[in-house]
């Protein structure tokens, strides 16, 4: 697999983004991934606030998010079934505004899949709206899958024997995340300027066919189950 990722000009708030990616990107072989972080994506959206205290943005991430819990230094935060902080409410590289994720990231990935697949010419391309967030009991950040098209966003191992023939009952591997984390890696966090990338070679599965709720576990059934319980209850 090989990440090539695209350095670009700093992106205007409501720039049209099938143009900005077009225009960075010439060509895409068959089986590629683009990948686009969802900072743009908000923008071309205008998804953009100015906020005058503290107080409105504790406000703002309140109505950001499903479950909003207040820490020492952040809100821990469930949205769109993800566990993030400050419901990605981000101010870094924002030029002084407050730039909320995109309205609907699944949406994003299929709308700009179509338009680039006609653009480009191919039958079998993935979208990838990434950002970043934090791990439990880990320093840093890593990458994450707001939304994706055109690719199966897990592989179900359940069922399958392993090298020494033992049926397997619980792994699955979160494809989507990963190649988030891949590529974000390269991308940067700060002052790269690298909001695209192209991903190549990808052990994935090419499908036209969509499931939003793929990845998404119930926090009944989530091995981490209790411990958001706890966290609620205190």
């Amino acid at each position: 697999m090989q990440i090539k990722t695209i350095k670009t000009k700093v992106f205007v708030e409501r720039e049209d983004l099938f143009a900005f990616v077009t225009r960075y990107i010439k060509r895409v072989p068959e089986r590629s991934v683009i990948v686009i972080t969802s900072k743009i994506a908000a923008l071309a959206e205008g998804r953009t606030v100015v906020l005058e205290t503290e107080k409105e943005k504790d406000a703002l991430i309140r109505a950001e998010s499903e479950i909003a819990i207040k820490t020492e230094h952040v809100w821990l935060t469930i949205k769109d079934g993800m566990v993030l902080a400050n419901a990605g409410v981000d101010e870094s590289n924002a030029d002084g505004k407050i730039i909320l994720l995109p309205k609907d990231s699944f949406k994003v990935a299929v709308d700009m899949r179509k338009k680039l697949m006609a653009h480009y010419g191919v039958q079998e391309l993935g979208i990838l709206i990434t950002d970043s967030r934090l791990m439990p009991l880990r320093a840093g950040v890593v990458g994450v899958a707001l939304g994706y098209a055109g690719f199966r966003g897990i592989r179900d191992y359940r069922g399958t024997p392993d090298i020494f023939g033992r049926k397997l009952k619980m792994t699955q591997t979160d494809i989507a995340d990963g190649l988030a984390t891949a590529a974000v890696l390269p991308m940067g966090e700060g002052r790269e300027c690298q909001p695209l990338a192209l991903i190549t070679g990808a052990p994935i599965e090419f499908t036209d066919k969509l499931n939003k709720k793929e990845l998404l576990i119930p926090i009944e059934e989530d091995v981490y189950g209790p411990m958001f319980r706890k966290l609620g209850k205190k």
